[in-house]
């Protein structure tokens, strides 16, 4: 069996996200360096349904370098085939979503409200580690809320049953993305443990991640918003903090268009899926924003004001449906971006992060 610890150590990891690891932006995020990437959350039930949609989630490129697939599910047996087929589709390892907080997950037990019961956790991932030959992990918040945060417990738990790491995402599930990550909390699950420990949440430049990996105790970290709104942060993380001009970004999503032709094809399926997911993309690469002048860097949780430095700048940082419709047609046409015939600003739309980021 890989050993995990070695494979993932100071790494910086593409988190499992709904619609955002989709392939071909993780080929994007493996091209600026990504090591280890991760399927979007596979539910198990569905797999079982034999629905076509969800074993898609599982596909595997050909170039990933080492590859999770994460899972929800909470009835051991289930997530135990569940993982066997993750593995018949190349998995280089399995985890366990217990951190989505959406309502439609929680309220069938999945997600956040599985780390509720260690007990099932503990059954979960000890049917899962006996029906796999690869290692096991789990991927979870601080706990419900502030008052029952018991991710030290649930981790023990995971562990008893055999899982060969844990993830943490330094929130609970109350908090959903409104707080900012607390990594003194990752560091104490990373301190209670002897398996390796992934700490998630807030990274949004390069620099950030050494000074994370020694104070958290961490063997890894995870990435979800900052890679979307910045695929070329892996790259960072070695090159240094990139003040990338406008026309360099839309190199990268020319990129993006590119592997996603391959990927979906080149017909009008292919195309109308694509389009779906550019304007998706662009609700996250809209939010970049530049290094500050006075040296200092915006931050996750804070939407920067600014002040673009070009009319190609001001119209990628537009939030508005208009706008990314407009880049997205010019895209997938791979035509010049001209911004004099971009429409008017309408009125700015946003994407909610819960539906980012499955954990």
């Amino acid at each position: 069996m890989t050993d995990l610890r070695s494979a993932i150590h100071g790494t910086v990891i593409l988190a499992p996200m709904t619609k955002g690891s989709n392939l071909p932006y993780r080929r994007l995020c493996q091209e600026f360096g990504a090591q280890v990437t991760m399927s979007e959350m596979t539910v198990a039930r569905r797999l079982k349904q034999k629905r076509r949609s969800e074993f898609a989630l599982m596909r595997r490129a050909a170039d990933e370098r080492f590859f999770g697939v994460q899972l929800a599910g909470n009835k051991a047996e289930e997530m135990a085939w569940a993982a066997e087929v993750a593995v018949a589709h190349q998995a280089d390892f399995v985890d366990i979503n217990l951190g989505c907080p959406i309502d439609f997950f929680t309220s069938k037990g999945l997600g956040a409200a599985l780390a509720r019961e260690p007990g099932r956790v503990r059954r979960i991932v000890d049917a899962m580690k006996k029906a796999v030959p690869v290692p096991v992990t789990v991927k979870l918040r601080l706990g419900w809320n502030d008052e029952r945060r018991n991710v030290i417990d649930v981790a023990r738990a995971a562990i008893e049953g055999g899982a060969d790491g844990v993830t943490v995402h330094g929130r609970t599930r109350a908090a959903r993305y409104k707080t900012s990550a607390d990594w003194n909390a990752i560091a104490e699950v990373a301190a209670a443990v002897a398996v390796p420990v992934v700490g998630n949440g807030d990274i949004l430049f390069g620099h950030q991640v050494a000074p994370r990996l020694a104070a958290s105790g961490c063997t890894a970290v995870m990435v979800a918003r900052g890679a979307l709104i910045k695929p070329w942060l892996f790259r960072e993380v070695t090159s240094g903090d990139w003040d990338i001009t406008a026309d360099e970004r839309l190199v990268i999503y020319r990129r993006y268009v590119s592997l996603a032709l391959e990927h979906w094809g080149d017909d009008e399926h292919g195309r109308s899926r694509i389009r779906e997911f550019l304007l998706w993309h662009l609700g996250f690469w809209c939010r970049y924003a530049p290094p500050r002048t006075d040296g200092t860097f915006p931050e996750m949780q804070q939407r920067e004001s600014w002040t673009p430095r070009s009319d190609l700048e001001a119209l990628l940082a537009r939030a508005d449906a208009d706008a990314h419709a407009f880049l997205a047609d010019a895209l997938m046409a791979a035509t010049d971006v001209d911004p004099s015939l971009a429409p008017a600003p309408g009125a700015a739309g946003d994407i909610d992060d819960d539906a980012a980021e499955a954990g």
